[in-house]
């Protein structure tokens, strides 16, 4: 009997082992710009165990679907129209299948320039930034996946010190907390990170209390990511190439650190762009364009406070959106202005990352989502 007991546990030690081992596969969305070689929305699916990246799908017939957001049970898929004029929120249904997606309808996104999206966590709102309107609109989400005329449009107002960047609003993101009533929206136009309070049943959103946290003069928070824990968020501010901290707690944010994404001796432009958060919670990431780099940083575990590790080069030009991949072992940069994808191995203890030497050509990527195959 004792004897049967070992080999059993030697049994489920192997198992668990050749489980552990067993390649994990997603989808992995990429928003464009169209104004030269995109067709559109590209789907790839990657290997976690060989850190390849295999063509599965594109789908064409909307112009510049620069950022992507996915509804929580992945079966559709939305998108920014981002132009001049009016701009769109397009919806795709997702056949996980055949890695495919397909054109359902489109809507008004209320202003110009619509350059973030994203769903509630119902699944029943999305709601839509628009950089040049300097506004943001939420609209329902039928049944059958499609996005219906906008409930509401708020129009931001006023403008900040960077006469050439912040001469009006420019909403950058939208950015729903855990609970699923506190949104906050980076304005990078006049300094500030907007509060509203998410009405479910009516689709509405209501100021928030505060209805705004101030960032630093000049900054242009841009970017906002939520630590796994929920009590903390960072903001990255596109104009100082600074990363803040925030304590979040009931519906309001307190500023605790504000800290450089660049090196001290940089004397180039500053244009960051991009924050991620590593599963496990323990680095912070920052994309730099210009100085085409993702600096990290260590996460203090009990104070939220960010330590400088590494400042990498991304291999490509103008890193506009980038992917830590779901297992946190590699991570993804879609570089804009070289037309192409770069694929990093990850350092899970050290938070630092190296080049595997694989880029994937895709033409003006902006924006890289993760799906589940099944």
């Amino acid at each position: 009997m004792k004897k049967i007991s070992i080999l059993l546990s030697l049994f489920l030690v192997w198992s668990s082992a050749i489980l552990a081992q067993a390649p994990q596969e997603f989808y992995v969305l990429v928003g464009t710009y169209t104004s030269k070689a995109s067709k559109g929305i590209y789907v790839y699916k990657f290997n976690t165990a060989t850190g390849e990246l295999q063509f599965s799908s594109v789908v064409s017939g909307v112009k510049n679907p620069s950022f992507i957001t996915l509804s929580p049970n992945q079966k559709f898929a939305y998108s920014v129209g981002e132009t001049d004029g009016d701009g769109t929120v397009n919806a795709f249904s997702f056949d996980k299948q055949s890695g495919s997606l397909s054109f359902l309808n489109s809507e008004s996104a209320g202003g110009a320039g619509p350059c973030h999206i994203t769903t509630d966590r119902t699944g029943k709102w999305v709601i839509a930034g628009n950089y040049g309107g300097g506004s943001l609109s939420i609209l329902p989400i039928l049944g059958n996946g499609t996005v219906g005329k906008a409930t509401q449009t708020i129009q931001h107002t006023g403008h900040s010190v960077n006469a050439s960047r912040q001469e009006k609003p420019h909403v950058h993101s939208i950015n729903v907390a855990p609970n699923n009533q506190d949104v906050f929206v980076p304005d990078l136009g006049v300094d500030k990170i907007y509060t509203y309070s998410l009405d479910t049943q009516k689709g509405l959103l209501n100021e928030g209390k505060p209805a705004y946290t101030s960032s630093i003069a000049g900054s242009g928070p841009r970017h906002f990511t939520f630590h796994p824990n929920g009590k903390w968020a960072y903001v990255i501010e596109e104009l100082s190439a600074t990363v803040t901290a925030y304590r979040y707690q009931k519906g309001g944010l307190k500023a605790t650190q504000t800290i450089s994404t660049l090196p001290a001796d940089y004397t180039g432009k500053k244009w960051c762009a991009d924050i991620h958060i590593s599963p496990d919670g323990k680095f912070l990431y920052a994309s730099n364009r210009s100085h085409e780099s993702i600096t990290v940083y260590a996460i203090n575990t009990k104070t939220g406070q960010l330590t400088w590790v590494d400042n990498t080069n991304v291999a490509g030009k103008t890193p506009r959106n980038f992917a830590i991949d779901p297992t946190g072992n590699y991570i993804l940069v879609a570089n804009q202005d070289s037309d192409n994808i770069t694929i990093f191995k990850r350092d899970k203890a050290t938070g630092k990352f190296t080049y595997t030497g694989t880029s994937v050509e895709v033409s003006m990527p902006v924006c890289l989502q993760w799906a589940n195959v099944k």
